[in-house]
């Protein structure tokens, strides 16, 4: 699909400085720019590149004054990172427009299915799940017994939505995602083995919640394993059953959360962080990658390390660990001083 400058423009209430007739069909980096190709300059250190880019059309920002001829055409926005970003989401959405219901399907007799709907082949929606309107089922997705999803949710190839879980509008289950796989629930017998607990709970996504490709969320013991408003989890995370998630907080690859873990709103989780069962994790609070959480974490905290300390404190010891042979060999050269005088 092809557009031009003007129409571009258009979309972003942005001004066009050159040909508002050339046509771009694909994105680009900068440094990486070809004809036909729409591209974007936001961080100044890529300037130099605007000059000998062949993109064929380039967002600025509206105070940006060229110091030498270009090749491409501007358009200036307000903001060219925003202005970009709001294209892929327009471009994201043309490109995900599928609707209607390919075969072979299985859709239950008993399943209520919303407006503009689409769902893929070989998928599987099972008894008395409710669909909304828009909601996009890709191929090979797996929607069991008693769901709801609502409008605008979209479960990618491959995506597993266990029964009686509940994920609301507007949110994002990419591929190998599985919602409402039961919880790690053990208890020891007599035999010296261990009998597993059963998990009748179920998982709920509230609105605009997206989950990264491979990524698990384990059904509650009893009772929902909360992930609320506007939580976005990155690839290959796992969190336990019973788990609460507080809105608008973000978590990066490779985490892992223990259960019954009860982690607040708006906080930045980095990578590969572990964090204990029976937790409370504050609001506003900010864990570095790596870290180790064992111990409940008040509003604003900001850690690291493993077991975490706090920020600052972290970084003032890594001075001293990074260093420690060298301590060690100066404290041991002190004391045979001190005892060759004694």
């Amino acid at each position: 699909m092809k557009f031009t400058a003007e129409q571009i423009a258009g979309i972003l209430e942005g001004t066009v400085v050159g040909d508002p007739n050339i046509e771009v069909f694909k994105l680009s980096k900068i440094e990486e720019g070809t004809q036909g190709s729409l591209t974007f300059l936001s961080n100044l250190k890529y300037t130099p590149y605007i000059y000998i880019t062949e993109a064929s059309i380039t967002i600025v920002n509206i105070d940006f004054v060229p110091e030498k001829p270009l090749q491409t055409t501007l358009i200036k926005v307000e903001d060219a990172y925003e202005g970009f970003s709001k294209l892929l989401e327009y471009y994201n959405q043309i490109k995900l427009n599928k609707s209607g219901i390919e075969q072979p399907t299985f859709i239950s007799d008993s399943a209520k299915i919303g407006d503009q709907i689409y769902i893929g082949a070989f998928s599987y929606i099972g008894d008395n799940v409710t669909l909304g309107d828009n909601v996009k089922i890709f191929p090979n997705a797996y929607i069991g017994d008693n769901v709801t999803i609502g409008d605008n949710s979209i479960v990618f190839s491959g995506g597993k939505v266990y029964s009686d879980c509940i994920v609301g509008k507007g949110c994002v289950i990419n591929s190998g995602v599985i919602i409402g796989a039961d919880g790690f629930g053990y208890a020891p017998n007599k035999e010296g083995g261990y009998a597993k607990i059963p998990q009748i709970g179920n998982v709920i996504l509230e609105d605009y919640v997206d989950i990264g490709a491979g990524t698990t969320i384990d059904r509650a013991t009893m009772g929902s394993t909360i992930l609320r408003s506007g939580v976005k989890l990155d690839n290959q995370i796992q969190i336990a059953h019973n788990v609460e998630i507080g809105k608008n907080t973000v978590i990066a690859a490779q985490t892992g959360v223990a259960g019954s873990t009860k982690i607040g709103e708006n906080c930045q989780i980095g990578g590969q962080v572990g964090i204990a069962g029976h937790l409370s994790i504050g609001n506003n609070v900010k864990i570095q990658a790596q870290s180790g959480i064992g111990r409940n974490v008040k509003n604003d905290e900001v850690l690291q390390g493993s077991p975490a300390l706090g920020y600052g404190d972290y970084n003032k010891s890594y001075v001293y660990f990074k260093n420690l042979p060298k301590i060690v060999k100066n404290i041991n050269e002190i004391e045979k001083k001190v005892d060759g005088n004694n």
